[in-house]
């Protein structure tokens, strides 16, 4: 019986792609959700558009990860979006802060930056009042060439 060396070969690379790829979805599935701290509150926010942002985006202060969101909803009364997003346990927001929705680049996802303002902070289950929903960036461009392409015609003078 003749030995095959080339059919062990691409068993043992199959084992190797199919062990690595167990270890990957086993280390997503670990990190899926996490909190940066293990703990948290919830708070909610209203926008009327929340483009790119979905469950388990992030909440952040000044760019540092902060939180993350738990649910998106729509509210039948207002028509508007409604999150509920945990923030990690220290970190207080404060009553008058403003959430929006930013993204990472152009084709980078969405999440939810909080800019504080105010004194008092936000109790467990409160509402940002303030808020600003993501901008729809091809209907921004849309509106931008519209208006650049008139600027470059000219006026001209009835003569007296």
């Amino acid at each position: 019986m003749k030995f095959n060396f080339e059919r062990w070969g691409e068993t043992i690379l199959g084992a190797v792609v199919a062990a690595v790829a167990v270890g990957f979805f086993a280390f997503a599935a670990a990190q899926a959700g996490q909190n940066t701290t293990g703990g948290g509150y919830d708070l909610h926010a209203s926008f009327q558009r929340v483009d790119g942002v979905g469950v388990g985006s992030d909440v952040r202060i000044s760019g540092v990860k902060v939180g993350v969101v738990r649910s998106v909803s729509l509210d039948p009364a207002t028509y508007n979006a409604v999150l509920t997003f945990s923030v990690n346990n220290g970190i207080e927001v404060l009553d008058e802060s403003t959430a929006r929705i930013a993204t990472d680049g152009l084709l980078g996802g969405g999440y939810v930056s909080i800019e504080p303002a105010g004194m008092d902070a936000l109790p467990a289950g409160g509402e940002i009042p303030n808020t600003q929903g993501s901008i729809d960036l091809l209907t921004l461009f849309a509106s931008f060439a519209q208006g650049s392409g008139n600027s470059g015609s000219t006026t001209e003078e009835a003569a007296p």
